[in-house]
């Protein structure tokens, strides 16, 4: 791991500190790959030698000790929601929020549903949490995802069902699909039966079409093992 920082306090480029496996830097990615970015990829390891992310050089970056993060020139900023709207606001094509409110909240209200309903209970600092503090095993730990994750995918199909085309909103790619196709591959890493998710399948098969997707997923990584 490196910081980008210079001694002056001013880093340059675009940078995304990322790890490959992690949901919400996933999200980042295929926004950044949509939106045809060049950015530079710095891997953060969430588990090598107790978490790169706690290093006292990184939380200069992330005083939560999170990925992702992002570098634009002289601008630092964390959270992946919080990102990919500063990506959705300075480079505007394509968008990934629609201008009008009552397209755009639906399209939040998604985003939230994974952000804050299903995403966090996978963490790595929840699952460490779950073992050291609580004692739970492996299997108690994966049925505790597996409840919180089946519980979302639940909600998102009724919501998509009324609102999908060939991807969670119509035929255009927006942020909810950003968020929702990480999740899916979440999913799969947890062995979540997604076969009653229909509409979830068909809008993560079409958005796996798109080179965006395919170059953001965690395969594709410098970090992938």
């Amino acid at each position: 791991m490196r910081c980008l920082l210079k001694g002056n306090g001013v880093p340059f480029g675009m940078v995304l500190y990322s790890y490959f496996r992690s949901s919400a830097s996933y999200r980042v990615r295929c926004a950044l790959h949509l939106k045809a970015i060049e950015f530079e990829y710095v891997p953060i390891h969430l588990v090598k030698e107790g978490g790169e992310q706690f290093k006292p050089e990184y939380k200069m970056l992330n005083s939560m000790s999170q990925v992702p993060t992002i570098v634009d020139g002289d601008f630092v900023l964390a959270e992946s929601m919080a990102i990919i709207q500063y990506i959705d606001s300075k480079w505007k094509e394509p968008p990934l929020f629609p201008k009008s409110p009552k397209q755009w909240a639906p399209i939040l209200q998604v985003c939230e549903v994974i952000n804050s309903g299903m995403q966090p209970y996978q963490n790595a600092i929840v699952m460490s949490r779950l073992e050291k503090q609580y004692g739970f095993d492996e299997g108690k730990r994966t049925e505790w995802v597996r409840f919180f994750m089946s519980r979302g995918l639940e909600s998102l199909e009724k919501i998509l069902s009324k609102t999908s085309g060939k991807y969670c909103f119509g035929n255009e790619v927006t942020a909810a699909d950003c968020f929702l196709v990480p999740q899916i591959f979440s999913a799969d890493r947890f062995k979540v039966d997604v076969g009653p998710y229909k509409t979830l399948q068909k809008v993560y098969e079409n958005c796996e079409k798109l080179s965006a997707f395919q170059n953001a997923h965690p395969s594709k990584q410098v970090d992938f093992q």
